[in-house]
């Protein structure tokens, strides 16, 4: 079976030169591309999933990946695009990719040492090994006209991007619970758990998305975090902007956007305190910043928490450009997969490395299972409510014997 055959996209194979694109031509392709391998389920039917070891798990399947080249690639090599943004692989695995045609560029076979223009769809075929995610059900805490609210569990990404496309909320929703068309309103992090509103209808989507522009719907997250977090309300109001969108890296910063969140201690057991937190905005990682702003990162978060890339002081308080670079570098250096998905540095051994296992379909090489320890992160979305509506969930298994 190979994922999107009776899906052809006519894609002009004469590579204009970047003065030569048309926008608006470009921006119909980008459009026909997305609808294809984001929103597209047919294949659905033919997914199959399998439990192991505390572990959803999708049978490897054939799909092909087609996408606009980005910005930062133009003027590269083919080769060294992969070879450098996409480490999940090694660079003997993409030479043999590119020279088999399985890599290509507007749907033609090319050189590795072909230069990404401008409007070039660069196409993958592969043999697809999704990572695992935990085998915690998706609960559904209520269903109504017009849309569903779940309870998510850590390590099931929300929509399919990346690494994933079948073990994701909404296709597993879609699979299990035969609900054709979901349109999330609150997108949680991977890692993060807890509540979720899923409009049914564009018309429910819509609203849900006006009362989140104008913060109508209150929002409310428990963490626990390192140290013993100040009693009383505590308010952080500093910007947040993205210094490393591969990586998934967000920090305070004086050229961010503007950022409020209120947090209140309820316990503190002498190494780790379970805080309270409001959201005003809804900058990404906004909490997970302005915990480690304030000197308190959750505990296990392998963005944040890390004293082998934060230093002593976890990253407390702003940060010069030069610091950023260096922590940037060192995350990449540190990184397994592209999409900002690195391993705790504190965890790799380089003494006794991981054992890659080989597909014995295509030889590929994967990386093992996700320990229970990386699945997710101390951060739940607890409570959502409106003046008309509230829904909430129980606290999660790491905060019930602290509060």
């Amino acid at each position: 079976m190979e994922a999107n055959a009776d899906q052809n996209i006519h894609l002009q194979t004469k590579r204009k030169s970047d003065q030569e694109v048309e926008p608006r031509i470009k921006k119909q392709y980008k459009k026909q591309i997305k609808t294809i391998d984001i929103h597209s389920t047919d294949d659905l039917n033919d997914v199959e999933f399998y439990f192991e070891k505390g572990l959803r798990k999708v049978r490897p399947y054939y799909y092909k990946y087609q996408a606009f080249a980005k910005g930062r690639w133009m003027g590269r090599s083919l080769l060294e695009v992969f070879s450098t943004e996409f480490r999940d692989q090694t660079k003997v695995y993409y030479e043999y990719a590119i020279s088999k045609g399985l890599i290509t560029i507007n749907g033609e076979k090319c050189p590795p040492e072909t230069i990404i223009k401008s409007q070039d769809v660069i196409g993958h075929q592969i043999h697809r090994h999704e990572p695992p995610v935990t085998d915690q059900n998706i609960k559904i805490i209520a269903r109504t006209d017009g849309y569903i609210v779940i309870d998510k569990p850590g390590s099931i990404p929300v929509h399919p991007s990346g690494r994933y496309r079948h073990n994701t909320v909404i296709h597993i929703l879609q699979k299990e619970h035969q609900i054709p068309k979901l349109y999330p309103i609150n997108r949680l992090d991977r890692l993060t758990s807890g509540l979720m509103l899923i409009a049914t209808s564009p018309q429910k989507a819509q609203e849900f998305e006006r009362q989140m522009s104008t913060r109508t719907i209150k929002k409310e997250y428990v963490c626990k975090v390192i140290g013993e977090f100040p009693e009383g309300r505590i308010e952080c109001n500093e910007p947040i902007k993205t210094v490393s969108f591969k990586l998934g890296l967000n920090c305070v910063h004086e050229d961010g956007k503007e950022s409020r969140t209120v947090f209140e201690r309820l316990s503190y057991n002498g190494k780790t305190s379970i805080v309270r937190c409001y959201p005003f905005t809804g900058r990404t990682h906004q909490i997970r910043v302005h915990l480690q702003y304030l000197g308190y990162p959750i505990a296990n978060d392998p963005l944040y928490s890390s004293p082998l890339v934060w230093g002593e002081q976890l990253g407390k308080g702003k940060h010069n450009p030069d610091d950023l670079n260096d922590v940037v570098d060192k995350m990449t250096k540190a990184s397994s997969y592209d999409d900002g998905e690195w391993n705790y540095p504190e965890t790799k051994n380089e003494d006794e490395p991981k054992k890659m296992i080989a597909c014995s379909v295509c030889s590929v090489l994967s990386p093992p299972d996700f320990t229970q320890d990386e699945l997710c992160i101390w951060l739940h979305a607890i409570k959502y409510s409106t003046d008309d509506w509230s829904y909430e969930t129980d606290y999660p298994s790491w905060a019930k014997d602290d509060v």
